[in-house]
């Protein structure tokens, strides 16, 4: 199974995973330019490993929580790719992708509950709970959200992986190594890889923004008076 994996829920991030091996990876320490790297990301890791679009087996892309801007580009991109090579597009909630790693990397117990938590700027944080699965298992189960709300407000007494537990360390209890981490499209694509064999079903691609745009629609022009 060859899957193309982008999120752009953070840094813009692309994956080409082969079964349950990542064999190629670009990610962008820069969160304001998805636009401009992403498609010549996507190039470069096919070049890279020898593989023609029209060859995955799909392509899946990163749903967010995330700011809209970022979002979209992702999401444009995957669906535009995904027409134009006449392949199947798939959808995977981006903080998965942390819940994962924090099972792969033994930074969640087996059976244990823990909490997943991302920038979500303004003083806020996009998170979500799991309970990670029993000795062997390498899916971990949504329990709740994704939401966002500020950090004091998150359900305490769990374990925080990801970002927002570096930036508001006196609200989240971190774990070590992971209070950086932001969603990547490596173990997104492993993510959906694993769902795939195992027969569970995939998101699709309707973005999870979970605030309004900043861009409002102007209202009526107000009539001048004499």
């Amino acid at each position: 199974m060859l899957l193309l994996a982008l999120d752009t829920s953070a840094a813009a991030t692309v994956a080409l995973v082969r079964d349950d091996v990542v064999v190629g990876r670009f990610a962008s320490a820069d969160t304001r330019s998805h636009a401009e790297v992403l498609a010549p990301a996507v190039r470069g890791v096919l070049a890279d490993a020898g593989v023609a679009g029209p060859e995955l087996d799909a392509i899946i892309a990163g749903v967010g929580p995330g700011p809209f801007t970022g979002l979209r580009a992702g999401l444009v991109t995957a669906r535009t790719l995904g027409f134009v090579w006449g392949v199947a597009l798939h959808g995977v909630m981006s903080l998965d992708a942390l819940a994962f790693d924090a099972v792969a990397g033994s930074a969640a117990l087996p059976g244990a509950e823990f909490l997943v938590g991302t920038d979500a700027r303004r003083g806020e944080v996009y998170w979500a709970a799991y309970r990670a699965p029993a000795q062997g298992g390498i899916l971990p189960e949504l329990l709740d959200g994704p939401h966002v709300g500020t950090a004091a407000a998150l359900p305490g007494s769990r374990p925080v992986i990801g970002r927002a537990a570096g930036l508001y360390p006196e609200d989240l209890d971190g774990v070590p190594g992971f209070t950086t981490a932001d969603p990547d499209a490596a173990s997104l694509g492993l993510v959906a890889h694993a769902r795939l064999l195992a027969d569970r079903s995939l998101l699709d691609t309707s973005p999870l923004y979970l605030r309004e745009s900043d861009a409002q629609v102007p209202g009526p022009r107000k009539r001048a008076t004499a």
